[in-house]
């Protein structure tokens, strides 16, 4: 590829963690990208698979940030970025196939309008179905991907600004990342795009959806649809985006969702014979309020508590996958 530098570099960041067999397909569609002007990072989380021979010996010109632990997608995704180059960030899943115009797409939006921080994805699932057309979030704190488990009638294919991208296919404005900064990395995994999100919206940045800009998603392909580690991250970080992100009012008359919502979930996997995971994310949710709270408090904010209040749901609705 010869890169064509009359357009901004778009640097290309993918977490892995023990994702070696989702890996070629992945990578095989980012080299054959039509925008000319990218490069390629893989963050690797401590693989104990052949991962990394595996990148090494397939795709060389791949730039490989091999870590010794397990930092979770908002730490390697973190990483990825700081030795990046590019006015542009485009995060993806390693369990991603990506449209051979998916930069060309995604990128279009930010050159048209400055103030447009965040760029999110049309990701599909392999059947043909919506994996999402954004992120949206609730009164009780939950948020759920727009469109889950829909057929795909063209009912999402307006662009239009949205409140969050899903980070597993996302574009961010390195200027913008520069003024809220990263990821936060206490949330290891899920959510850290909607904490990302508030604190993009709360400094005046917009985020649109292009529908034109696709990916196909094995959903869970490497963290496990209803696993262990989706439970526990999952419900832990509900609690902690709520107290890190919501606007003060809002969360006061909000209180009869969060704790029916903090509460209520309990049973229901308790019947799913996750009763141990469930209760720890819960009690590991409450240690972690008093900093997340200090959190809060350092959070710019240039815009009113209603430009925020107009994304927050009274209801949250939960997507099936089957």
């Amino acid at each position: 590829m010869t890169p064509d530098t009359r357009e901004p570099l778009v640097s290309i960041v993918v977490v892995n963690y023990n994702g070696q067999h989702l890996l070629e397909n992945c990578f095989r569609s980012l080299t054959q990208q039509t925008y000319r002007n990218y490069e390629i990072i893989l963050v690797d989380n401590g693989s104990k698979d052949d991962s990394i021979s595996f990148m090494k010996g397939n795709f060389p010109d791949v730039r490989i940030v091999q870590l010794s632990a397990n930092t979770g997608f908002a730490g390697g995704t973190n990483r990825g970025i700081l030795v990046s180059n590019g006015e542009y960030i485009l995060t993806l899943n390693n369990d991603t196939k990506a449209d051979a115009d998916l930069l060309d797409k995604i990128v279009r939006p930010m050159q048209s309008d400055a103030h447009i921080g965040m760029c999110g994805a049309k990701m599909m699932l392999p059947d043909g179905r919506i994996n999402s057309t954004a992120i949206c979030i609730s009164r009780s704190g939950a948020a759920w991907d727009r469109g889950m488990g829909e057929p795909d009638h063209g009912q999402y294919d307006v662009t239009e600004e949205i409140f969050c991208p899903s980070a597993g296919a996302a574009l961010y404005r390195r200027s913008m990342l520069d003024e809220i900064g990263l990821f936060d990395e206490d949330f290891f995994l899920f959510m850290e795009d909607v904490d990302l999100a508030f604190r993009a919206h709360y400094a005046g940045w917009k985020c649109m959806y292009v529908p034109t800009a696709r990916v196909v998603h094995i959903h869970g392909g490497t963290a496990g649809s209803g696993s262990d580690i989706a439970v526990y991250y999952g419900n832990r970080n509900i609690l902690w985006n709520i107290i890190k992100n919501f606007p003060s009012r809002t969360f006061l008359v909000s209180m009869p969702w969060i704790i029916g919502r903090f509460l209520g979930i309990i049973p229901y996997y308790i019947l799913k014979g996750k009763h141990r995971i469930i209760v720890k994310a819960k009690i590991d949710a409450i240690k972690g309020l008093r900093v997340m709270t200090e959190k809060r408090n350092t959070i710019k904010k240039v815009v009113s508590d209603n430009e925020i209040n107009r994304w927050i749901q009274t209801w949250s609705r939960i997507p099936a996958l089957n």
